[in-house]
């Protein structure tokens, strides 16, 4: 594999934005076999242009850093989206067959069954690395390569215990979060592919945005194929 090809491919977490917006709408290829969705009701059948594959990648924008330090306001709003992601990613897949569930969200991109399952993986990545930064100084995290995982076996499972263990990871991770003054809140950890130090309040706005962004993939495909 290639130096780029291997940067491209770990891109392995929402951390990894907070220098750049190119990680984790799916990419990398769906395993072979998923239906090919009716992107959009497009008025020419011609290729996508940039504007409408941004679109598709990023329906609730990127990630945008805080232009400031978090006030307790910030966190607490943050804190909330986190904790009702569990209950908004099951909504969201409530009721879809499998082939829906195999249905990938934009062209090359993730099928609606890797995009679950990858937000429990993200997740549970996630809340390791704030024990990290909680009881060691400035931890360099451990990166993965979240394409290679989708293309894993268990991720053609039912997403039954992808959901039910959000659940229970965010039972214990939004207590935790909540518990967190403002001395914690600005404990890090370095991320190895940037060198940068990200602080954990802005960890929480980053998985804020994440929840956002790929319960948007599944719901923003459904409105498009009519589901």
């Amino acid at each position: 594999m290639a130096p780029e090809e291997t940067r491209l491919h770990r891109i392995s977490d929402p951390t990894r934005i907070f220098r750049t917006s190119a990680f984790g709408s799916g990419q990398g290829p769906a395993p072979a076999g998923p239906v090919v969705a009716p992107w959009r009701r497009r008025a020419s059948n011609g290729p996508m242009d940039t504007d409408e594959m941004e679109a598709l990648r990023f329906p609730v924008g990127r990630f945008a850093p805080p232009a400031r330090t978090p006030t307790d306001d910030d966190v607490a709003a943050w804190i909330a989206e986190i904790e009702d992601a569990p209950r908004r990613l099951r909504e969201a897949v409530e009721g879809l067959s499998d082939a829906q569930l195999d249905t990938r969200y934009r062209p090359e991109g993730w099928t609606v069954r890797q995009v679950a399952h990858h937000v429990a993986d993200s997740h549970a990545n996630s809340f390791v690395r704030f024990k990290w930064a909680l009881t060691e100084d400035e931890p360099t995290i451990k990166a993965y390569f979240e394409a290679r995982w989708a293309e894993l076996a268990d991720y053609a499972l039912p997403l039954a215990p992808s959901l039910d263990y959000l659940d229970a990871l965010h039972a214990r991770w939004t207590p935790l979060l909540r518990s967190l003054g403002p001395d914690e809140r600005a404990r890090g950890f370095i991320h190895p592919e940037t060198g940068d130090r990200v602080r954990l309040d802005v960890n929480m706005a980053i998985y804020a945005w994440h929840s956002r962004h790929h319960i948007a993939h599944i719901t923003a495909l459904a409105r498009r194929a009519g589901w």
